[in-house]
């Protein structure tokens, strides 16, 4: 078997084995999913909590081809350095400026694939927003791709529940397809000021008490507008 054929056939052993193990163990609200266009590049930003997120979403969004950062110790562990290969996810060396995964990430959208990034840049583990990092924003001035905000909850819970052999809710909400406006230069600011009005996207989906850092704070219309205006 070639090389590209036996990835592509991992890929979906792991994926069906992560579809079927998030399903035991979780009671999965993925209704909105189905507004996550069927083809071209997308960037899929999201909250993360913890480490469900990854083989969920990476499953049940098959048979899209989707990759994502995950950060470069994860290669530390020949396991789940497997494990991310598989998937095809990209090495982010975090706390620099990676150029060379920015590059991965945006070629990966030329190829019409879904980048799924989590601004916040850590898990938060209690489900309540933290604040954006402004790598978002540099992702979304040099890609044309349309964006989509994505809430994850309920998941928080998942330790205390496995202990009380209890399934755990995982409630997925997608948001509005977004691009950002055109602006004559990128600066830092403006950088920030986009990752923070997509996480404010996200926090609308949320229920209150997820919302964290940005709590009261409503989506606007500054630096986003609906894709396709």
């Amino acid at each position: 078997m070639e090389p590209g054929l036996r990835r592509r056939a991992a890929r979906w052993a792991v994926n069906g084995t992560a579809w079927r193990l998030s399903r035991l163990a979780c009671r999965v609200d993925d209704a909105e999913l189905s507004r996550v266009p069927a083809r071209g590049p997308l960037l899929l930003v999201c909250n993360h909590v913890n480490f469900l997120e990854v083989p969920l979403v990476m499953s049940h969004l098959q048979p899209r081809p989707v990759t994502g950062f995950a950060k470069a110790e994860t290669w530390d562990s020949p396991v789940m350095g497997l494990l991310f290969n598989i998937w095809g996810a990209i090495p982010l060396r975090r706390g620099e400026p990676d150029v060379t995964a920015i590059r991965r990430v945006l070629q990966a959208l030329d190829q019409g694939m879904i980048v799924a990034v989590a601004p916040e840049g850590t898990r938060s583990g209690d489900g309540c927003l933290q604040r954006a990092k402004p790598g978002i924003g540099l992702l979304a001035a040099h890609s044309s791709a349309p964006i989509l905000p994505v809430a994850y909850y309920g998941h928080e819970r998942i330790w205390a529940n496995v202990k009380r052999l209890r399934r755990t809710d995982f409630r997925i909400r997608v948001g509005p397809l977004l691009r950002v406006r055109q602006q004559e230069r990128w600066t830092a600011e403006r950088r920030q000021d986009v990752a923070d009005e997509i996480m404010r996207h996200i926090a609308a989906l949320l229920p209150s008490e997820y919302r964290g850092v940005y709590a009261g704070q409503a989506p606007g219309a500054g630096m986003l507008e609906p894709f396709g205006v």
